[in-house]
């Protein structure tokens, strides 16, 4: 278990140069072996400011914090009548062991959300809990983390010689289905699951990602684990308060014809307050899933669009089962 086996990867030539230089190709390759091999990997020099980490922290810190009341009222209607956002907002933690918050794009504005009529593109009115100073933090980060995104996607599509400017393709901004999520673990009294395989108490089950990519910062708590998928052990992703842990989803698993395959993780069940902030990169919802994107030089334009496929992802998780 002590053994660490994911990769800490300095992106910072490609931040800096773009993706043609030899130090930003030789960086790619790395990106692709640990896609490849493990599915998770840690990225440095990544260009978000340790200032602003600690920001971001602070405004779930001080949400988590606030009163239930608070809370509830950007809770989705299942659990605040009053509210209209399904998708969208707060969840308590007697639903599966943990509190969340997901916000989508905050460039979202409500007359937007009402005019494309998407399951998923939602307006949430985080003024009804949150001060002005701290939705700011989240706008910047949300900025800044999806660039990131974009960044490491242009990389998976540069190591198949095809144009980086292929992923506007995937990504419209304001279509794109992508959650900042702050999720929350309480002094859980009891485990989530207990895994069948080794018997480990969990605070989150095992799981593998719906997007394209999740990056995620973990607090100096820790309890992430990642399983190897040739011996299937579980591995402690470690911390690093420089680093964001990125690891692939099911849809790069499916553009990639699995070439880059979504990897099993899961939280052990530790009974201290933790919390974690992962971004979920995840295309626009009209965008057609074709395996030929990646692998093809011609465009086709068919496929399962991703907001299907998404809702197929999700059934497994009980967090998201918010129709009444």
């Amino acid at each position: 278990m002590s053994k660490n086996i994911i990769p800490t990867i300095n992106i910072s030539s490609i931040i800096k140069n773009g993706f043609e230089s030899s130090k930003s190709i030789n960086t790619i390759n790395k990106i692709k072996k640990a896609c490849i091999n493990i599915g998770f990997f840690q990225i440095t020099g990544h260009g978000i400011s340790q200032k602003n980490i600690k920001n971001i922290c602070n405004v779930g810190s001080k949400f988590f914090s606030s009163s239930e009341k608070n809370k509830r009222k950007l809770a989705p209607n299942k659990w605040n009548s009053k509210n209209k956002n399904i998708y969208r907002g707060y969840f308590p933690n007697d639903v599966n062991g943990k509190e969340g918050l997901d916000i989508g794009d905050l460039k979202v504005t409500k007359k937007y959300a009402k005019s494309i009529k998407n399951q998923y593109v939602e307006y949430l009115n985080l003024n009804k809990s949150i001060n002005k100073k701290s939705i700011k933090i989240l706008s910047n980060y949300f900025d800044e983390i999806f660039n990131l995104g974009e960044i490491l996607f242009k990389s998976i599509i540069k190591l198949y010689n095809k144009d980086i400017n292929g992923s506007k393709k995937v990504f419209s901004r304001l279509k794109t289905l992508s959650t900042l999520r702050f999720n929350y673990y309480p002094n859980q009294t009891s485990p989530v699951e207990v895994s069948k395989q080794d018997g480990v108490a969990l605070g989150c089950e095992t799981h593998v990602d719906s997007g394209i990519f999740t990056i995620l910062y973990q607090d100096k708590k820790g309890g992430l684990q990642v399983q190897n998928r040739k011996n299937k052990k579980w591995y402690n992703v470690p911390f690093d308060k420089k680093a964001l842990v990125v690891n692939t989803g099911r849809a790069l698993e499916f553009l990639s014809k699995g070439k880059f395959k979504a990897t099993n993780h899961r939280v052990l069940w530790n009974k201290t307050k933790r919390m974690s902030i992962p971004f979920f990169f995840e295309p626009s919802y009209d965008f057609k899933m074709n395996e030929s994107f990646l692998n093809n030089s011609k465009t086709n334009n068919s496929g399962l669009i991703y907001e299907k496929f998404l809702n197929q992802s999700l059934k497994k998780f009980i967090e998201y089962q918010r129709q009444e």
